[in-house]
C-alpha cells in the first residue's frame, strides 16, 4: 500500500499531468527566516510540493527550524532531499531515501541508508525509495557523493540505471546534474530515453530556470521538475508561478500508468 506522500504524488499526476517541486538548502540562503520565506512563498505560487535539503548535509536545530516553520505555512507536502544522514526531521512528512546508484563509494549506495533508516523510522517519517542517478557535470553533489558521472550524451547509460532502479523496488528516479549546471539543464532527448524506460515517476533536477525549459522537459517525459537555484535571487512567487503553468500546460491531457 503506497503511503500518503507518495499517493499524493500519484493522484497529483493522474490529475495534473506533471508536477514542479521547489528545492529549499538552507545554506545557500542569507538566513533560516529567508529560507522559510522562500519555501513559503514557492507553495503559495503554486509548488506541488516543497524539499529541503542539499549536497553538503544540512541538519540539526537549523534543519528543525526551517522544516517545522514552512510546514506550518504551507498546505503541500514537505519533504527532504538528503545529503546525509543528518538531513532527517520529524517536521517533514516525507524523505527521498535514496540510493546514488552511480557512485564509486558504498556509503552513499547503501551505507548511508542502512545507518539513517532506524532514525527515520523512529521518526515517522514516510520513506519514498528513490534511485539517484548523478549526471555531468554533476556539481557539488557529483564531487560530495564520488558519483561515476552519467556523460549528456550518453542517455542509454542513466536509463540502464533507472531501469535497475524499477526493478530493484525503487518507486521514484532522479537525474540530477548538480545545482546550477553550466550546459543547462538535461536535453530533452535524454529524458525521453530514460522516461521511456520505467513505468515509475521520473524526477529531473538541475539548471531548470525558463517555463521554455520546464516544457521541453516535460513533453520529452519527465513526470517531476524540481528548481532549486532558480529561486534563491529574485521573486520567488513569480519564478515558482510561470514555472508552475508551464509544467501544468506541457502535461496537460498527459494519462501515465504508473507500476507501484
Amino acid at each position: 500500500m503506497a503511503g500518503k506522500t507518495y499517493q499524493y504524488l500519484l493522484d497529483s499526476l493522474s490529475q495534473r499531468g506533471a508536477l514542479l517541486a521547489a528545492l529549499i538548502d538552507p545554506l545557500d540562503y542569507p538566513d533560516a527566516s529567508a529560507a522559510i520565506k522562500a519555501g513559503r512563498a514557492a507553495a503559495e505560487a503554486g509548488a506541488d510540493y516543497i524539499l529541503i535539503g542539499g549536497s553538503t548535509g544540512v541538519g540539526g536545530e537549523l534543519l528543525d527550524r526551517v522544516a517545522s516553520e514552512i510546514k506550518a505555512g504551507i498546505s503541500v507536502p514537505l519533504v527532504l532531499f538528503p545529503g546525509n544522514v543528518t538531513t532527517l526531521t520529524k517536521h517533514a512528512d516525507a524523505v527521498y531515501f535514496m540510493s546514488m546508484l552511480n557512485s564509486r563509494n558504498p556509503y552513499w549506495i547503501s551505507g548511508a541508508q542502512i545507518l539513517a533508516a532506524p532514525t527515520a523510522r523512529a521518526m515517522g517519517i514516510e520513506a519514498l525509495p528513490t534511485g539517484y542517478i548523478v549526471c555531468e557535470p554533476g556539481g557539488t553533489v557529483g564531487w560530495v557523493g564520488d558519483a561515476n558521472l552519467v556523460p549528456r550524451a550518453k542517455p542509454q547509460l542513466a536509463a540502464a540505471a533507472a531501469m535497475a532502479a524499477q526493478c530493484m523496488g525503487m518507486k521514484l528516479v532522479l537525474t540530477d546534474s548538480g545545482s546550477n549546471p553550466a550546459p543547462g539543464p538535461l536535453p530533452p532527448e535524454f529524458a525521453r530515453m530514460v522516461a521511456s524506460s520505467i513505468s515509475v515517476p521520473y524526477i529531473i533536477g538541475g539548471g531548470v530556470r525558463t517555463p521554455a525549459q520546464a516544457s521541453a522537459l516535460v513533453k520529452a517525459g519527465a513526470d517531476i521538475l524540481q528548481v532549486g537555484t532558480a529561486i534563491e535571487s529574485g521573486d520567488v512567487k513569480k519564478t515558482i508561478s510561470s514555472l508552475a503553468r508551464a509544467v501544468r500546460e506541457a502535461g496537460k491531457g498527459r494519462k501515465k500508468e504508473f507500476e507501484i
